[in-house]
């Protein structure tokens, strides 16, 4: 009796150890994991800092007036003359990528402009979309009833999802078009611009996300809109921020345009599009 009465207590005594060692060792865990990560992010922080330092320089450069207009003058000057192109109405289309236009009374190196422009490009440091590579399936939500969806949702076999409105009237026939509205860019108590048309506040809540997101929708007809998660799920999967242009099929990324404003070209993608129709239906003859 005795040394089964001895055998119980060694088993229990083991047991009370693996049991206190147990939170001790899910918490030296969690402090590795918290240390690794926080170590991974200061590289990062390091990585993008030089980047950072470069854009903030060239802000404060174009808050110089005459340096202003001489730059995107220049830029303007550079640019080949587009083609004029009309609508079914006859009336003139505005250029793919006009010319970025900065009123004078706009400040561009602020804080808030910093706090945007750092925010943008960490995003696309850590993005996981990359050309070529899978498509995330971010999160995304519709504006009526605020029901979850996915991006590849909205993707139709083999036909290429693009995200973005402008070319839907041509080249919907072979091609789905998708707008995610992600966080806005130049909010009114934030990185706010004059030459913005409207006033929007930054998202607090869905609410807020889908009355910005109407707006837009006003002037995208027949192509689909949902929005982008609270938690940015989209923007910071794809580094959207502050807007660009993806063309997406079966799950591949098939285009990845730049960040936006400088980086974001329609003109790459209508090319884009263009030789996926020729691809499809073959080269057709053009109008003289």
């Amino acid at each position: 009796m005795s040394r089964q009465a001895a055998s119980r207590l060694v088993v229990g005594e083991g047991e009370g150890s693996q049991g206190a060692s147990g939170p001790a060792a899910t918490m030296l865990r969690s402090l590795l994991l918290h240390s690794l990560r926080l170590c991974a992010q200061t590289a990062s922080c390091l990585v993008l800092f030089p980047r950072f330092l470069g854009t903030a320089f060239m802000l404060w450069l174009l808050d110089f007036l005459c340096i202003r207009k001489h730059f995107l003058g220049r830029r303007r000057r550079g640019q080949p003359e587009p083609e004029v192109e009309l609508n079914s109405e006859g009336e003139e289309v505005p250029p793919d990528d006009p010319p970025i236009c900065v009123s004078d009374d706009n400040r561009l190196c602020t804080l808030a402009s910093l706090k945007a422009v750092w925010h943008g490009q960490k995003l696309d440091f850590f993005k996981q979309a990359h050309e070529g590579g899978p498509a995330p399936n971010s999160e995304v939500v519709l504006p009526d009833g605020f029901q979850s969806r996915r991006i590849l949702d909205y993707a139709q076999g083999n036909r290429p999802l693009v995200a973005f409105q402008r070319l839907v009237t041509k080249y919907q026939r072979d091609v789905d078009f998708l707008i995610i509205y992600i966080e806005e860019a130049h909010p009114s108590d934030g990185w706010i611009t004059t030459d913005s048309p409207y006033i929007i506040p930054q998202h607090r809540s869905l609410e807020d996300r889908v009355s910005a997101a109407r707006v837009l929708q006003r002037g995208a007809p027949g192509c689909s809109l949902v929005l982008d998660t609270m938690a940015n799920s989209s923007s910071s999967a794809y580094g959207a921020y502050f807007e660009r242009l993806y063309v997406i099929q079966s799950g591949t990324i098939m285009y990845q345009g730049g960040r936006g404003p400088d980086g974001y070209q329609v003109s790459e993608l209508r090319t884009w599009l263009e030789r996926y129709d020729e691809q499809l239906h073959g080269a057709r003859p053009r109008r003289v």
